[in-house]
């Protein structure tokens, strides 16, 4: 019997099982996440050689004008020495993972989740999956805000694969695409676009895309060759919040 059950637990069956306990679902960009990770054994002794968790992201991927979903990792942790779990016995192990402050916020269609895995040796790793939901760091916050008070309401919002030379942390990029709905821009954008390149708590590298509304017989040109585009890349610190709405508005302006 034991031999048999061997076999089965080398394909995961009656072998050891993960489960994920995460003290809440909802978290801020930058903030500590706490929780359990609960270990139960199967129908024999396993070496478990480790436990880590990796923090996962979706991402859009075109090519060939289609586009592909992607999945990339955004933070990874051991959290355990090699240790054995004997057969139906239970071990409790308690983490703590700081989630990146450059961490996609789950808006639209991108997904954050925290993934469980067991190295177990001469078997199938069992794993375990935990979607939470990130909101924006305080500063990416109220850049958002502050461009939404200028009169831009968010169209899209969404992580697509980044080019070589914007890439910093991940293979990808947070795009939030604002349209003018009211204020001294409506009839005169199309669209604004905010990307933000890095992150951390005192800064955030944005490129931010004013596309103008061209008028008159050379608009069709214009738009065809993105002659109607402007890229602004800069840095915004917490030292700009008291003015940061201001200052945007005369970026803006000045690329009309």
């Amino acid at each position: 019997m034991s031999f048999f059950n061997k076999v089965l637990a080398s394909f995961g069956v009656g072998g050891a099982k993960v489960d994920t306990k995460l003290e809440r679902s909802t978290y801020v960009a930058g903030e500590m996440m706490s929780g359990e990770v609960e270990v139960y054994g199967g129908n024999i002794d396993q070496q478990i050689d480790s436990i880590h968790l990796t923090v996962y992201t979706t991402y859009i991927r075109e090519s060939d004008d289609k586009k592909y979903t992607e999945v990339a990792p955004v933070k990874k942790l051991k959290i355990n020495e090699p240790f054995i779990i004997k057969s139906n016995e239970t071990k409790v192990i308690p983490f703590s993972i700081e989630l990146p402050v450059d961490t996609p916020i789950t808006i639209g269609k991108t997904q954050v989740w925290v993934s469980t895995g067991l190295d177990i040796k001469n078997a199938a790793d069992p794993g375990d999956k935990d979607y939470i939901e990130v909101k924006p760091s305080k500063l990416a916050k109220q850049i958002l805000e502050e461009v939404q008070q200028l009169g831009f309401q968010l169209r899209k919002a969404e992580c697509e694969q980044a080019s070589k030379r914007m890439r910093k942390n991940y293979p990808f990029v947070q795009e939030f695409e604002f349209i003018p709905t009211s204020g001294p821009y409506r009839g005169r954008l199309d669209e604004l676009e905010i990307v933000f390149l890095a992150q951390s708590e005192q800064s955030a590298e944005i490129l931010m895309q004013v596309d103008r509304k061209v008028r008159g017989i050379g608009s069709f040109l214009a738009e065809a060759f993105e002659m109607d585009e402007s890229h602004i890349r800069m840095t915004i610190t917490t030292q700009d919040l008291p003015n940061l709405q201001e200052k945007l508005k005369q970026i803006i302006s000045n690329h009309l």
